[in-house]
């Protein structure tokens, strides 16, 4: 089932801007902490600072002294700029999105077989929150995890599992997917993680013969692929979608491979 995209079509989508209260009044709110003392030179701060960000008519709605010469705001604007969201073109993964229940018939119909799918939340990321809502059965926002789905044998490796134990496993149950999910990225940890796990892989001759697929907040398909993944999902990615994303390449790998 897809989602089902909807378009006002009493918009110019070739010169899009916020809308606050009324079409095109470009109003946007906005928080953020100044390292000023809490006061009206701090709230004139931020309206300048607001100004230079290209916002007209700036105003406080709201501060509040943070204590040790820091001040919380939040902030009201217009926003004078548009987007051409017509020009806009995204790198994203591109499938049919099957419920649970779709899934399973999927799997019926055209694997025939149990799907393995090996997952772990890598290196030393310690968060199991975004590997826990793809696999573990109640799953996240009422969105089951692949454990609830038949025909998927899901294994759960948790958290801060070195890239190499993580390999072992997928070739110890002879996965068809390996997931990563990635939360710390300061610094940008997730991409030399991500790229060490790619290595590795090649190093021990199964990249090509297991669906690599990465996951979490600054994950984007664009980013997966340029390190060397299948695929990557960002923010509000469930486990339907990753189910998806693997069954059907599963099969059009099976089906390019019997050619």
């Amino acid at each position: 089932m897809t989602n089902k995209t909807i378009v006002n079509t009493q918009v110019d989508l070739t010169k899009v801007k916020p809308y606050g209260d009324t079409m095109n009044d470009g109003m946007v709110q906005m928080a953020f902490t100044l390292p000023v003392p809490y006061g009206e030179e701090a709230s004139e701060a931020a309206k300048q600072l607001m100004k230079k960000m290209g916002f007209e008519e700036p105003a406080v709605v709201y501060s509040k002294d943070m204590g040790g010469g820091f001040t919380f705001f939040t902030m009201y604007g217009k926003c004078q700029h548009t987007v051409d969201f017509t020009a806009i073109k995204v790198t994203k993964v591109d499938v049919d999105v099957m419920d649970r229940v779709e899934c399973q018939q999927y799997i019926e119909d055209n694997i025939k077989r149990e799907v393995v799918i090996v997952g772990a939340c890598t290196g030393t990321d310690a968060h199991t929150v975004g590997i826990d809502a793809i696999m573990n059965m109640k799953g996240f926002h009422g969105h089951f995890g692949l454990e609830r789905y038949k025909g998927i044998r899901a294994v759960n490796m948790g958290s801060q599992v070195p890239n190499e134990v993580l390999i072992a496993k997928a070739i110890e149950e002879k996965a068809d997917a390996i997931l990563v999910s990635q939360i710390v990225t300061q610094k940008d940890v997730h991409i030399a993680n991500m790229t060490n796990l790619v290595e590795l892989m090649e190093a021990e001759g199964i990249r090509d013969k297991v669906i690599l697929v990465c996951g979490g907040p600054r994950i984007s398909h664009e980013l997966a692929q340029e390190l060397g993944f299948d695929a990557g999902f960002g923010a509000h990615s469930y486990a339907e979608d990753v189910a998806s994303y693997v069954l059907t390449e599963l099969v059009k790998r099976n089906k390019a491979a019997q050619k």
